[in-house]
């Protein structure tokens, strides 16, 4: 197989993050019309009520310009306010701000989220000191980075989706007596994005996708289709794990499945993704 030189991840999020400057733009002219000439500026404001209540009204007032994920699909206003200021504060709204928002009680919603904000804010202010480190150009960085991420997991769930309507497809057209489920399930710690249903049982097909070749989550990948398939066959169904990676290292033939399907590809090189014929052949598993 021939490998993808260019960084794709860049060519498709790069221009994403340029249509997000007029959103950094709003913001600071949100925050000049509060007296702070630039960001740098608010990041050192001296009082912390004032700047918990410069928080609290930005994430209350309704942003002039759309903030785009990783897909380049806008995110709902309120959301994307929230994410923008923890990305500015070098955090993960998600990850690690959420659940210390969810687990308050006092207050609204907004308002602890200001107040969380507040805090990093004070945190964060004496590890960029240099004003460059607030300008667009160190921002985009930022967002570049977190971007990445959105749409990884944006695109794990494009491909689940592509596999759920190849397959119905395949099945009407062979008049299968087979149902697709709608949405991934959970088997005890482990998720299955497709899951197949016939008279005479269920077959689980976690769908798995890999941009990049090396490190150690090369090994944590490999795990996980091992996992999968063992967690699944422990329990009594077939498991038929689908893999998209341009260099996966992990040996098919010790998989414990009868059935795979390998797509040696990069993920972004994939305009028609699943020749799902396959696995078409469920008839000799008696479904």
């Amino acid at each position: 197989m021939s490998y993808v030189r260019e960084n794709l991840r860049l060519f498709e999020l790069v221009p994403i993050v340029r249509q997000n400057k007029p959103f950094f733009d709003d913001f600071l002219e949100y925050l000049r019309e509060q007296g702070y000439p630039d960001v740098h500026s608010f990041i050192r404001e001296a009082e912390d009520t004032r700047a918990t209540a410069v928080m609290e009204g930005y994430l209350k007032r309704d942003s002039g310009a759309v903030l785009y994920d990783g897909l380049l699909r806008p995110y709902p206003n309120a959301q994307a306010r929230w994410y923008f200021i923890a990305w500015l504060l070098r955090d993960a709204p998600a990850q690690r701000l959420g659940p210390m928002v969810s687990s308050g009680s006092e207050g609204s919603v907004i308002g602890r989220r200001a107040a969380l904000l507040n805090d990093v804010r004070r945190y964060v202010e004496p590890l960029f000191p240099d004003s460059q480190s607030w300008e667009w150009s160190a921002i985009a960085e930022v967002m570049l980075a977190r971007l990445e991420g959105s749409r990884r997991a944006l695109k794990g769930t494009l491909f689940e989706e592509i596999v759920r309507r190849n397959l119905r497809e395949l099945f009407k057209q062979a008049e299968a007596p087979l149902t697709v489920s709608d949405k991934e399930i959970r088997l005890h710690d482990e998720t299955y994005d497709v899951q197949v249903s016939g008279p005479k049982g269920t077959i689980l097909l976690p769908v798995k996708t890999r941009e990049t070749m090396g490190g150690g989550h090369a090994l944590l990948f490999t795990r996980d289709i091992y996992k999968s398939i063992s967690v699944a066959e422990e329990h009594g169904f077939v498991c038929i794990p689908i893999v998209i990676a341009e260099s996966w290292g992990g040996n098919l033939k010790a998989l414990t499945c009868e059935n795979y399907v390998y797509v040696a590809a990069n993920p972004n090189q994939i305009s028609s993704p699943l020749a799902l014929n396959a696995i078409a052949n469920w008839e000799h598993l008696g479904f």
